[in-house]
């Protein structure tokens, strides 16, 4: 009940905020901008130490992280090249929060977490590299534990909570979970190739490529009309 009721009262909130950026017609693109700006203030703070007020900062950044897909829906401006600039924002905000953190711990000569923070940068970027990749050979590759809201909640959890050591755990075995879930997942779905077909392809492209080289036509550059 009381859950619920904060639920709630949140949305209101945040559709009176939506309602007010939309109806001052500010860009979807530049609230993405503002929110990648509050990560490298975030990041700043963690590299010094401060890893409670980071934590408030990405709570921040989030917020503007969330308004922006709102803003463009209520306003009708969604556009594709809207949907690739926050994904692309939004990488430049995975990798400088971690930096900020791989800086922290450099400081304190903690090597481990140094690399463990390399390691859970690594789940990071694959975790979406590698559904981007396979989504290009398969209709959907959502499978896995630790996508970019996961994380963004567990960095807010270590830096509030001063955990930010068992976070980066979760992180860097979760995020290449995922990442070699999502490889075998894609391997599943996908057709399977017989060897043979490999080679008729591989001997094709061989045959053209020493065609090229001798400066022969191929037999359908030879078909083909002028």
């Amino acid at each position: 009940m009381i859950s619920s009721s904060i639920g709630r009262a949140g949305k209101l909130i945040l559709d009176q905020i939506v309602r007010a950026l939309s109806f001052f017609h500010i860009n979807p693109n530049l609230l993405t901008f503002t929110g990648v700006l509050f990560s490298f203030w975030a990041a700043l703070h963690f590299g010094h130490g401060s890893l409670r007020t980071g934590a408030l900062i990405v709570i921040l950044a989030g917020l503007f992280d969330t308004l922006d897909g709102e803003v463009a829906r209520l306003s009708g401006s969604e556009t594709r090249f809207g949907a690739f600039y926050d994904s692309v924002i939004d990488r430049y905000s995975d990798i400088i929060l971690l930096q900020g953190l791989m800086v922290w711990y450099a400081r304190q000569q903690r090597l481990g977490y140094v690399v463990l923070v390399g390691i859970a940068f690594m789940g990071a970027i694959m975790t979406s590299y590698a559904r981007a990749r396979a989504e290009s050979l398969i209709p959907t590759c959502k499978v896995g534990f630790m996508e970019r809201p996961e994380r963004i909640v567990l960095l807010i959890i270590g830096g509030l909570f001063n955990r930010m050591e068992a976070v980066l755990w979760v992180l860097a075995v979760l995020g290449n979970w995922t990442v070699i879930s999502r490889i075998y997942y894609t391997w599943k779905e996908l057709p399977k190739e017989r060897p043979a077909d490999n080679h008729a392809a591989e001997a094709s492209l061989s045959k053209r490529r020493n065609a090229v080289g001798s400066g022969l036509k191929t037999p359908s550059e030879v078909s083909a009309p002028h």
